[in-house]
Parts: C-alpha cells; structure tokens; sequence
C-alpha cells in the first residue's frame, strides 16, 4: 500500500485506523451478516450506530443536554437558507463576511430577510478577521452569524464575538472538533463532515431546543428543524454509513485525547509550517498572523511558474492535493485532524529542499 499524504481542502485526509475499520466491517457488521450500506435505518442494530455516534459526539464536544444533535444531508450549502428558514422571527440578522461560504449564507439570508454585514475583511481579499464594532450590532437580529474558519482563506476566529442576548450561529464545517469550543456559547451550530468528522454526504447541525419550532408554515416539511428533531433525524432515510463513519472518526478523536488533545497535535503542526514560512525567503504566507487557520494554511512565492514547479516537485514526492485556490492562488496546506506531523513534516521539507536548490 503506497498512501500520499493528502492536503485535499475536502474530502480530506482520514484517520487509517479509521478506514481500516470500515474496511474490516465493510461485509459483516458487528455479526448482522450484511454492510451498514445494506441494513434498514429502522433495523435495531443501525438505531445501535446512530445512537452511539450522536453520544461520541456529545462527550468530545460537551454538547449540553438542552441541545439536539441532527445528522442532515444537503451539505452546509443548504444550511445557509436552512438557519434564516427557521431563525428568522424579527425578519433580520448580522453577519460578518469573511470570504466565500458567507458571501453564500448573504444571499440566502436576503432571501428571508434583511441582512446587516457588520464588518467585512473583503477589502484584502478575506487575509483578515474583522475587529467588530458592537455599536454596528443589530439589537433586533433574530442571530449572528460567523464563520469560525475561512478554508479559502486560511482564517480563524481566536476570539468569539460578544453578541448579548443575539443567538451566535457559526458555520464551523473546516475547524469542527480540530479546537475545544463552548457549545453553551453558541445557539447553533453546523458542519459538514468531510473535513474532520467523516465522509462527505453528512451534515451534523447542533440546535439549542428552544430554536426549535420557529419556522414558518410555508417552509417545507423537510426544511423544518423541528422534523428532525422530533424523528430522531430519521424522518427519512439518513446518509446511514456517513454517519457510521462519522461515529468512527468520534471514537477516533477519543482516542487521541479527545479534542483538547487534538487541538494541542493540531497547533503543534500548524506551528511547524508557520515557522518555516515565516523564515523563509522564497515561500509566504497571506494571513495576518493573529487571525492564522489551524486547518487551512496558504502560502504564495509571488510567481505562478515557480508555484506550478513547486507543486509538481511535492507530487512526485507523494504530497498531493496542495495546489491554492484560485482566488487567492498559490498553494493551500489543508492539515485536518487526520493529517499525521509526519505529513507536515514531509512538505516542509520539501519546502527547504525545493528552496535551497535540492530537488529531484
């Protein structure tokens, strides 16, 4: 077996343990003699699976009682009409833009309501988190609504903005269960799966109980929180073996020490590149050190030629998946959960041997 190490933004890099797990039970679950693929969502054995991976995650994440946990398909794409569907009472929320998956939650949200951008970090490209002006928060919003990590971008909240009495909604699907985060803090939260909690096809939306219930009666039955909270997240058939996945990758973060020790393995590797970054001459970084991503790091040489040369050199040493994307150009490091140090490690070097003049 010949694995790459895979920077992919997403579907990303999955734990081996995990995979091999799958593997494993790919034919023959817990002795069902059939594939979670195969078996009923309404079988005794799947509700088992279900069940099991919607308590891993409320250990790692500390998620209080008082919160549903749904398990949705739609992608975080569909949450951004989801939230303003069911959250918006008053018919008006804020938002902070920094970068492209909120400049989609915009347009939705305008869709239901009035939207107030408080702050936006547009005008450099997305290479920043706003400083916020409280005296530009809307008293009246029904939510807030950030985005906790930019993948594009390569930027993170350090610090949660202080909304008062506003609901907090953040989209967290490239940072979820990468840094220990206070889920009482928060009225909603979503991600999707396929950066650091599983395979692609599952959005898991966390939801304090009393959000529930306010949609309108002309949203749709399946657009309704309240129908998947009220059915388990069963009310029709789940991505079953996404979620399944799911509760691997749960009980895989468990093993690691939980997310505080993955938070610890996650800054350790991020400092590994952001050091070689900031001493190198050749390579450069495009966020502002104080707002730097965990997950997603970018990194420039300021030519497009010696980039594409620099991405075919890490290809060909089984580093995949590093080319930047187009609005911001240059190479991405996306290191989720799942990527090894050895990994880092590995493009790093690569980095200091492509710099010096040693390559293949």
């Amino acid at each position: 077996m010949n694995r790459v190490y895979n920077f992919s933004a997403g579907p990303s890099v999955m734990p081996e343990s995990v995979l091999e797990k799958a593997r494993d039970e790919m034919l023959d679950y817990g002795g069902s003699g059939m594939s979670v693929m195969e078996m009923s969502h309404r079988s005794a054995v799947y509700q088992d699976i279900i069940n099991r991976a919607e308590a891993s995650l409320r250990e790692i994440m500390g998620i209080p009682d008082n919160y549903k946990v749904l398990f949705l398909q739609g992608g975080a794409s569909l949450q951004f009409a989801m939230v303003p569907m069911n959250l918006m009472k008053n018919g008006k929320c804020d938002i902070v833009h920094t970068g492209a998956w909120t400049k989609r939650a915009i347009a939705e949200a305008k869709k239901f309501g009035e939207v107030n951008v408080v702050a936006s970090s547009e005008d450099e490209n997305f290479c920043y988190i706003p400083k916020l002006d409280k005296t530009k928060f809307s008293k009246d919003a029904d939510y807030f609504y950030i985005t906790t990590n930019n993948t594009i971008y390569g930027t993170r909240y350090t610090e949660l903005p202080d909304t008062g009495d506003v609901t907090l909604v953040a989209d967290m699907s490239s940072n979820i269960l990468s840094e220990v985060y206070d889920v009482g803090k928060f009225g909603l939260i979503f991600a999707g799966a396929q950066k650091n909690m599983g395979s692609a096809g599952v959005t898991v939306v966390i939801i304090r109980e009393d959000l529930i219930g306010g949609a309108g009666k002309n949203v749709p039955t399946m657009l309704d929180y309240k129908t998947h909270a009220d059915e388990g997240s069963m009310y029709n058939t789940p991505p079953t073996f996404g979620v399944y996945i799911c509760g691997l990758v749960y009980d895989w973060v468990k093993s690691q020490g939980g997310v505080a020790g993955i938070q610890k393995m996650n800054e350790e590797k991020a400092g590994m590149l952001y050091n070689y970054l900031d001493s190198s001459k050749l390579f450069h970084g495009t966020v502002r050190s104080e707002d730097r991503s965990l997950m997603n790091i970018p990194f420039i040489t300021g030519n497009e030629d010696i980039d594409a040369a620099f991405i075919k050199e890490a290809k060909s040493r089984g580093i995949v998946n590093i080319k930047g994307h187009r609005s911001v150009g240059g190479m991405r490091a996306s290191i989720y959960n799942a990527m090894p140090p050895e990994g880092v490690r590995a493009l790093v070097d690569c980095m200091k041997d492509f710099e010096s003049g040693k390559v293949k």
